[in-house]
């Protein structure tokens, strides 16, 4: 299994924190380095200045939604990340939520898995340098992009439900989770998109799953403080799904804390279950915890 590291700075932090955050995950010896797109900078170009600043980790997305861009432009920029970076960069895509989607950006959120389905089928041989031809119920493209420098990116969807799962299975490289606990992981999503994989004869997905993290000698304030930080996540349909099937309150109930034996060991089984990569969302609250929760994480390195 791959360790990553989960940035937050493109949120709240400066491009240079961005580069600095990516430049420690780098040092410490982890494999790659995710940025999420919320509503801070823009992670695609965020990481294409990291990726002429940080030489050799893997660079991602974890996500950016779909339905405000078009696949077409996404797979520009893309290529573009990818030619920056020395082609060390994965594409991770979202529908994101439908209160973001309708409320707040005030576009359609109507029928997810055909909008997926139509967006990959534009967007997967665009990715790897080839002319997408294309004609959908809302999406027409053909066309194609020629970024010189780049060889292709990898695409991973943050895939939730069945028929996600198994449309991220038959078209791109594999899924991204997020708010999806081990039991969960182990039961559902890994079963359901390797299945689908395996009937279409394709090769073994990623799986990539991001939990909160922790090192901690006071799990009842780390799992407090996770409730507060992580609040919106419980309430969102989706990640709600996951939460339920998980069989949990919220999100800080599969929040990864407690000693460095317990952390270490927790992040491990994921390996056992089919998880490929694990990225780590570490959110200690102390000097002391930022500190002890970067050396767990760097321990699980050379295990």
């Amino acid at each position: 299994m791959k360790h990553g590291i989960f940035g937050g700075a493109v949120n709240d932090g400066t491009l240079d924190d961005v580069v600095a955050e990516a430049r420690s995950a780098e040092r410490d010896g982890f494999d790659s380095f995710w940025a999420p797109n919320i509503f801070g900078h823009d992670a695609l170009t965020a990481l294409a200045i990291v990726g002429r600043e940080v030489p050799r980790i893997e660079l991602g997305t974890s996500v950016v939604p779909t339905y405000p861009r078009h696949p077409h432009a996404i797979a520009q920029q893309s290529h573009t990340v990818a030619a920056a970076s020395g082609n060390r960069f994965t594409l991770g895509i979202g529908l994101s939520h439908r209160i973001v989607i309708e409320n707040m950006l005030g576009m359609s959120y109507d029928k997810p898995v055909r909008h997926l389905r139509e967006y990959l089928s534009v967007l997967m041989p665009l990715s790897r340098g080839e002319t997408a031809h294309f004609d959908g119920e809302t999406i027409t493209v053909h066309a194609g992009v020629a970024a010189k420098g780049s060889q292709g990116f990898g695409v991973v969807v943050a895939a939730l439900g069945e028929q996600m799962l198994r449309v991220t299975a038959a078209m791109a490289d594999g899924t991204l989770t997020w708010c999806t606990g081990p039991a969960t992981l182990s039961s559902h999503t890994i079963p359901t998109i390797t299945r689908a994989a395996e009937e279409l004869g394709r090769r073994a997905p990623r799986v990539i799953a991001a939990l909160p993290v922790c090192v901690t000698s006071d799990k009842a304030a780390a799992a407090e403080r996770a409730a507060k930080v992580f609040a919106v996540y419980g309430s969102l349909p989706s990640y709600r799904a996951m939460l339920d099937m998980e069989g949990v309150a919220g999100p800080a109930d599969i929040a990864i804390t407690g000693s460095t034996a317990e952390v270490q060991d927790r992040i491990s089984a994921l390996e056992v279950i089919g998880v490929t990569d694990f990225a780590a969302v570490e959110f200690g609250a102390t000097p002391d915890e930022i500190g002890r929760t970067r050396d767990a994480l760097k321990g699980l390195l050379t295990r």
